[in-house]
């Protein structure tokens, strides 16, 4: 066939005439969704969606919890075994048909189409989630850009008189904490940031540096995505880059810190008797698929807009 290097939709689009379209009873040929610009693009957008806030608190805290050390031996397994593979097939699965996640279903089994509207649900609660813990972020942005930050302190008005700041105390001496003894970071965030109230019975009212911040966080996300790929290959050269950025600023900082290779041989330190345990291998694989974006759609979206022949396997 002359298109056999051509998308299915393309290759419909250009055998489709006008007679033919009053036969299938005027349907309108799919459209041209766009593609990268570059590789380049693709890769760094695919990039993004492995580097996340689960990087940041979930893959560390599973580490410490399942053996630390002992933890890497499951989740290399799963990363080999489970989610590179799922990871080529769902990316794999976009480019062979070019199209979403929902209806790429129709082109291998039209009965599969249902998972594709199961992502998508998956994919919804995901993202209004995530973006309510970006207006967090932002607040937390916003509320640095001063002197003294306002968590490291107790002399704020949110403040209450359990908080204590511990860091300035003399641990060497005799000196015990209450009972009930909070942080200025516990406080700033549950008094200053949520503003949580006694119980469920009282509401409480609205959070209004938080709705700004959240319309903030909506407002960027559209603007990522509102022409299509031809904006979102652009905007992933930051959002991309980033997090590793971030991620090698944390690092060196956490290395510098007294006591810091103290920390992890504390942390690392494997505890192979975890490794009998089912719940360490459930929460590795979990990790695996969260971490990737499998079976969210996402990846599948990702590789519809690569070019039909580009080695995805590469």
């Amino acid at each position: 066939s002359p298109h056999h290097n051509q998308p299915l939709h393309m290759t419909f689009i250009s055998t489709i005439s006008k007679d033919d379209e009053k036969l299938i009873g005027n349907k309108t040929p799919l459209l041209d969704r766009g593609q990268w610009a570059s590789k380049l693009e693709f890769l760094l957008a695919v990039a993004g969606t492995l580097v996340g806030l689960g990087n940041l608190w979930r893959f560390p805290y599973l580490c410490y919890k399942n053996g630390g050390g002992a933890f890497l031996i499951p989740y290399i397994l799963f990363l080999l075994a489970c989610g590179i593979p799922m990871f080529l097939l769902e990316t794999a699965m976009g480019q062979y048909t070019s199209q979403g996640c929902i209806t790429c279903w129709r082109h291998f089994c039209p009965l599969f189409e249902g998972i594709g509207y199961a992502t998508q649900v998956v994919i919804a609660y995901a993202a209004v989630s995530y973006i309510v813990i970006q207006a967090w972020a932002f607040f937390y942005l916003f509320s640095s850009f001063s002197a003294d930050l306002p968590w490291a302190s107790c002399g704020n008005s949110w403040n209450t008189e359990s908080c204590v700041e511990f860091d300035k105390k003399n641990m060497s001496s005799n000196w015990t904490a209450a009972a009930n003894a909070t942080t200025p970071a516990t406080e700033f965030w549950e008094r200053r940031v949520l503003g949580i109230s006694k119980g469920i019975e009282e509401i409480g009212s609205l959070r209004w540096e938080l709705v700004l911040c959240l319309l903030l966080a909506w407002i960027i996300c559209y603007f990522c995505v509102w022409k299509g790929v031809r904006s979102t290959g652009k905007v992933v050269y930051f959002t991309a880059t980033f997090p590793y950025v971030m991620l090698v600023v944390l690092l060196a900082r956490g290395l510098s810190l007294p006591g810091a290779m103290d920390g992890l041989a504390f942390y690392l330190y494997p505890d192979p008797t975890r490794l009998v345990d089912p719940q360490v291998w459930m929460d590795a694989g979990a990790q695996v698929l969260f971490s990737f974006g499998i079976c969210q759609g996402s990846l599948t979206a990702l590789g519809s807009y690569n070019q039909y022949n580009n080695d995805c396997y590469k």
